[in-house]
């Protein structure tokens, strides 16, 4: 027990006689009232005002009637709120709209109005159901398929598994993901 007592002493005496540290400036304070902010969004810039705490789906979803990504979970776990910021397939619900400046941010919205051959392959593998996870499953199998044209069926299963279907419908949306892949130039089969 002696041991133990005075190298406790030891150690808080020593980080007690250590000088003082500036503390870092802070970084600059937005809000709490709404902020203006652009955001690039399928191609185009949009200016829209914030709360600095409102989340990139909220934003979108009520202020920029860009509604395909749902909020379910609202905890970054389901996926249905699925777009891609800068190449990279993200949530939306966990990114805040003002951290989302200056980054490349795709949708749906946007994947839709240039025809991509996964929008086609979901209707003829009838990969929905309900519906409601489908916007994040066609966002998160376009952004698979950039990285991985062409993939194999076991690939598109480890691939999006960041994605929850309730109705079940993994079968036909697997599918659709390899058909559109062999209709992606740079394929194995294409």
């Amino acid at each position: 027990m002696r041991g133990v007592g005075l190298s406790g002493g030891v150690l808080s005496t020593g980080l007690l006689e250590q000088e003082a540290q500036a503390a870092p400036p802070a970084a600059p304070v937005s809000g709490p009232a709404a902020v203006p902010i652009t955001l690039r969004i399928n191609g185009k810039s949009v200016n829209t005002s914030v709360e600095p705490r409102e989340t990139l789906l909220d934003t979108m979803r009520n202020s920029l009637d860009l509604t395909a990504a749902k909020r379910v979970c609202d905890r970054g776990t389901c996926g249905a709120c699925t777009i891609i910021v800068s190449g990279k397939v993200m949530y939306s619900c966990t990114m805040l709209a003002i951290d989302s400046q200056g980054k490349e941010i795709e949708t749906l919205e946007g994947i839709s109005a240039k025809n991509h051959p996964i929008i086609a392959a979901f209707v003829a593998n009838d990969a929905q159901q309900c519906g409601y996870c489908t916007p994040g499953f066609v966002v998160a199998s376009k952004g698979f398929l950039d990285k991985h044209p062409n993939p194999t069926y076991e690939e598109v299963k480890k691939g999006l598994g960041g994605n929850l279907c309730r109705c079940g419908t993994y079968m036909g949306i697997r599918q659709a993901v390899v058909d559109a892949g062999k209709q992606l130039k740079g394929g194995r089969n294409a």
